[in-house]
């Protein structure tokens, strides 16, 4: 294993001012799964898989998964995308087939907003996989990916992959998640985020008539305290007057969703545990992770223990200054976006 850290501040520096690339517009899809059976072993009659393909599909298959509480069309945004699907780029859509997918209880993808509610069953991360995998094999008839890749949540769920999947993929990039089980800060904060939201009396057993108030406050605390970066919090909040102000502006500004919605979410990732299967991965893997992230704190063992594991496996660690932001530093791809090429590169199969 290798771990690599880039300390150049020139090379951080310069990653405002790398040019965002243009690609050809995605192309929006749906695939309805009948009777999906969730890992519970509940139902839905009808399960709706929503996604966007960009490229021409003789492209090697690329699958793309986004963050909690996002949609597939996060993965559009200029600061991943723009440094990736661009020609001559990691993921140059002249060659690369890419999948972005709304997994369950997102996007357009079935959730519980749709009118099932607290009805509605509650997903893990291997349903949303296994709904993925459907998706690939049985409605555009991929049976195997050239890349799998995800950031946060979409970090866990390509850990999901090629742990539960191994032979499906050449390569596998996590991207802000560690190769341990959901666990300590990670987890304690997203239990206060739940219970919070799901005590407010105004939640209702989940049949509230308007959002619960706490859904929003939770949130606005969520994204401080987990993903801002010490460094550029200290310097945007340097004085108690400046630090209010941030507070004030994050609370006028917080979007939520809908509440059932946000919490299936933050609650699905409950049982991710990769560890007992990371001797089985048999794609090479790239682990990305940023050294301010408060969520996959890079200092805890998991890390070194995990990887370790991993016949084929290399970790690139982003270095924190007062522009990084903790858990979103990964989001903005020109970080690593020349590490991404050249892994690239070295994976099987690689097209010319």
């Amino acid at each position: 294993m290798k771990i690599t850290a880039v300390i150049s501040a020139a090379l951080i520096s310069a990653v405002s001012s790398v040019a965002l690339a243009e690609f050809p517009e995605p192309q929006s899809g749906n695939y309805v799964i009948e009777n999906f059976m969730f890992e519970s072993g509940e139902t839905l009659p009808e399960m709706n898989v929503s996604y966007m393909t960009i490229g021409d599909p003789s492209g090697a298959p690329v699958l793309i998964t986004h963050g909690t509480t996002s949609s597939g069309k996060s993965m559009l945004g200029e600061k991943f995308a723009g440094n990736l699907y661009g020609p001559g780029q990691a993921l140059d859509t002249e060659r690369y087939f890419l999948i972005l997918v709304d997994a369950i209880g997102a996007g357009d993808s079935s959730k519980p907003s749709d009118g099932l509610r607290a009805d509605f069953p509650e997903q893990t991360l291997m349903d949303m996989v296994n709904a993925q995998k459907m998706l690939l094999t049985d409605h555009l008839g991929i049976d195997h990916l050239h890349l799998k890749i995800g950031f946060s949540m979409g970090g866990m769920l390509t850990w999901t992959w090629l742990t539960e999947y191994p032979d499906f993929m050449d390569g596998g990039v996590p991207i802000a998640s560690l190769p341990g089980p959901m666990a300590g800060r990670n987890w304690m904060m997203r239990r206060m985020v739940i219970d919070a939201v799901r005590d407010d009396p105004a939640w209702n057993g989940g049949n509230y008539e308007e959002q619960p108030p706490m859904l929003r406050y939770m949130s606005a605390w969520f994204g401080l305290a987990t993903s801002n970066g010490n460094l550029r919090l200290q310097s945007l909040g340097a004085t108690r007057e400046m630090a209010d102000a941030v507070v004030d502006e994050k609370k006028a500004s917080q979007k939520v969703g809908d509440a059932n919605d946000v919490m299936y979410m933050w609650n699905a990732s409950r049982n991710f545990d990769p560890t007992a299967k990371l001797a089985d991965i048999e794609a090479k893997v790239l682990l990305i992770l940023s050294q301010d992230d408060e969520r996959n704190p890079v200092e805890l063992p998991m890390l070194e223990e995990g990887m370790a594991r991993i016949a084929d496996g290399d970790v690139y660690i982003v270095p924190e200054d007062d522009e990084t932001n903790g858990h979103g530093t990964t989001y903005n791809s020109a970080y690593y976006a020349d590490q991404l090429a050249d892994f690239m590169k070295s994976l099987p199969n690689a097209p010319e």
